[in-house]
């Protein structure tokens, strides 16, 4: 029965991912996609840890905290640029 719980999580997770692909390719704006973009990523973490789950094994955690960090900073950072248009600020 947790079996079947599970695959039907990943079914779902993966419905979503098809879903935010499409947000990305026809995303009215680009505040649009990168929201996609970092659902994509937190469905990521969640798509490692239903199959870690579902392995028994722990072997994937270093990817999870990988992707979370890439994630985070990809998203500040296009956030930050969209802001200002720079996302690096010099003083020369």
């Amino acid at each position: 029965m947790f079996d079947i719980v599970m695959i039907i999580a990943l079914s779902a997770l993966s419905i979503a991912l098809v879903l935010l692909f499409i947000r990305i390719i026809i995303g009215p704006s680009t505040q649009d996609r990168i929201l996609a973009l970092d659902a994509i990523g937190v469905l990521l973490v969640g798509f490692i840890g239903i199959l870690m789950i579902l392995q028994d094994t722990s072997v994937f955690s270093d990817i999870v905290l990988v992707l979370t960090i890439l994630g985070f900073v990809g998203t500040l950072t296009l956030s930050k640029f969209l802001e200002r248009g720079v996302v690096i600020d010099r003083d020369d």
